[in-house]
Order: structure tokens, then C-alpha cells, then sequence
């Protein structure tokens, strides 16, 4: 079995950093999230917007990708992609998804639940405007999800680029924005002896209540 040489049990560490409690945390889980990814920016080296997104497709099947989060407010959570990609198709057929940041420096963890929706398409296209060009590019070249050879891709890459050689990239008609709207958010601060803290919110209506889950 793998592993066996360098045993996988051995692989641990204790969570000392700090703690969460019901009257350390906001009763709005925005704002708390806001606290949080704001001390994420400033510790986490790689990337503290990215995020895991699992979806289920028409056949019960769970996947989960990095994504990376391009904005939020009270509206939901929002990331761009291919809507035509594997995401997508399950997106549109299964609008329940959740999101997994994980913040490795910090011992923490936020995991978000909700719905699923289409961006408004004139958000997609100012975002899409603020790539860097070679990224607009590949968004038009690739098909994403779909089999390819390495060949074929970077052919696919080429006829962009002299496509819109002098001109400026549109945003192409199967690329766009979702935003999850959550419905339930759990906060988790590592804790010694694995006896973690976590804050679980629920929307009730127009508001959130709060309670605390064992680890």
C-alpha cells in the first residue's frame, strides 16, 4: 500500500494559532467572511482567493475544481469559467453547489452552500475586459473540458491570435459569470487536540442564525 514506507498517520501538526467564539464572531457571516478573507490577503501567499467548488451532475456524481473568486457582496459569490465546461453542464442541470476555502497559515477553513445563478452578461463582459490579453485569448481558444490534444490546443491558440491580431477580444458567447447566493456558511478555526471551533450560519428569512457544530 502506498504510504507504507513514510506512514500517512505521521503526517500531523497542532492548531495553537488562535480561536473562534460566538462572541468573537459577527452575527452577519459577510462581514465575518470579510474579516477573515482580509487577514487571508495578508498571510496567505498563493492565491487566498481560491477556493474549491463542487457540483453535482445529473447522475448524483459530486466533482470538485479550484476556482478562484473574482468578487462578492450580499448579492452571493462570483467566479468566471467556461459556461459550456463540465462545471457549467452541471451547473445547469443541478443549481445546488458549495464552496471549500481552505487557508492553511491561518488554521482556518470557510465552507459556503447555496444556489447557483448565471451573472447578468454586461458583469461577464466588464471582467472579461480586465484580462490580460493572452488570458482573453485562451478563453476563446479552449474548449474547456472537452478532449483535446496539446497540438490541437495550442493550433486552436494560434488562429486567436491572428484572428484578433490589432483588435481587441471579445467575450465569447460561452464564457460568463455564476453567483452563489449561500444559504448556510461554516467557519472553522483549528484548534489543539483537534477539538476545532466551528460557526455554523443558516439564513432564516432575511437573517442568519448562529451555533456552534462539534468538531
Amino acid at each position: 500500500m502506498r504510504g507504507m514506507d513514510k506512514p500517512l498517520h505521521d503526517i500531523r501538526r497542532e492548531y495553537t494559532l488562535t480561536q473562534l467564539s460566538e462572541d468573537s464572531a459577527d452575527a452577519d457571516p459577510l462581514r465575518q467572511f470579510d474579516v477573515w478573507f482580509d487577514e487571508a490577503t495578508k498571510h496567505v501567499p498563493l492565491e487566498p482567493n481560491g477556493m474549491a467548488l463542487a457540483t453535482v451532475g445529473a447522475d448524483g456524481r459530486p466533482t470538485a475544481r479550484i476556482v478562484l473568486l473574482k468578487a462578492y457582496d450580499q448579492r452571493g459569490f462570483v467566479f468566471f469559467t467556461n459556461l459550456a465546461s463540465r462545471k457549467g453542464q452541471e451547473l445547469a442541470v443541478n443549481p445546488n453547489a458549495a464552496l471549500l476555502f481552505w487557508w492553511s497559515a491561518l488554521e482556518r477553513q470557510v465552507r459556503i452552500e447555496g444556489k447557483v445563478t448565471v451573472a447578468e452578461r454586461p458583469e461577464a463582459e466588464a471582467y472579461f475586459a480586465t484580462r490580460p490579453r493572452d488570458t482573453q485569448l485562451g478563453a476563446c481558444a479552449s474548449p474547456q473540458s472537452h478532449p483535446i490534444t496539446r497540438d490541437e490546443l495550442e493550433m486552436r491558440m494560434e488562429a486567436v491570435r491572428k484572428q484578433y491580431d490589432g483588435a481587441g477580444v471579445p467575450c465569447p458567447s460561452q464564457w460568463g459569470g455564476y453567483r452563489l447566493r449561500p444559504d448556510y456558511y461554516e467557519f472553522w478555526q483549528g484548534r489543539a487536540m483537534r477539538l476545532h471551533d466551528r460557526l455554523a450560519y443558516e439564513r432564516d428569512g432575511e437573517k442568519w442564525r448562529m451555533s456552534r457544530i462539534a468538531p
